[in-house]
């Protein structure tokens, strides 16, 4: 047996204690979480939603970029910014909660043949690039990335990054006739350290 704290619905909060050691949270006599000496433990099927900086962010114009050379993308507008911890002015996410982060980013080059790549930079340096492509037919293709990394919550930031290697000025495309956001980057706290 654990102690139980119950938000009951017809008798209002509910304490059943013992020297378990344990302590068991309910609603409804259902059980939430179990809080032990190991730690939280959330029931089959509940889960502990982490609370901490989640953004969307896109290209609203397009950007031209010089060939064989990585080029910030200058991801100018939000969809959302739960947490103000992205940066419209410098395109550069710097989460303020330590923890772990799902970062995505896709960039959509208008290129011809040639080497194409996306990119993550953490603190100003090439962290982790997402996908590469040679093309050999010209066309314009969607660059992705998607990684899990760690931020200590003060100084690290982040930044989306293309690349190409067409021999002539290219552009990542922005927003499309009807509004479709082709160039974008996102990131939310997956878990706290």
């Amino acid at each position: 047996m654990s102690t139980i704290i119950n938000a009951d619905t017809s008798n209002g909060l509910k304490l059943t204690s013992d020297t378990s050691g344990e302590i068991k949270l309910q609603s409804a006599g259902a059980d939430i979480a179990t809080v032990d000496s190991t730690g939280l433990t959330m029931a089959s099927g509940k889960l502990l939603s982490p609370t901490g900086p989640t953004f969307s962010a896109y290209l609203n114009a397009n950007q031209n970029i010089a060939t064989s050379t990585f080029t910030k993308v200058a991801l100018n507008a939000e969809l959302f910014d739960t947490d103000n911890n992205f940066d419209t002015s410098t395109s550069r996410f710097t989460p303020t909660v330590a923890g772990y982060y799902q970062i995505n980013g896709l960039a959509f080059l208008s290129a011809t043949k040639g080497n194409q790549i996306v990119t993550l930079y953490k603190n100003g340096t090439e962290f982790t690039r997402g996908n590469q492509m040679n093309n050999t037919v010209a066309a314009s293709r969607g660059l992705n990335l998607s990684i899990l990394v760690y931020a200590n919550g003060s100084s690290d930031y982040f930044e989306l990054y293309a690349y190409h290697a067409t021999g002539i000025t290219e552009e990542v495309l922005g927003l499309t006739g009807g509004g479709i956001h082709l160039s974008h980057f996102q990131a939310y706290l997956a878990r706290a350290a």
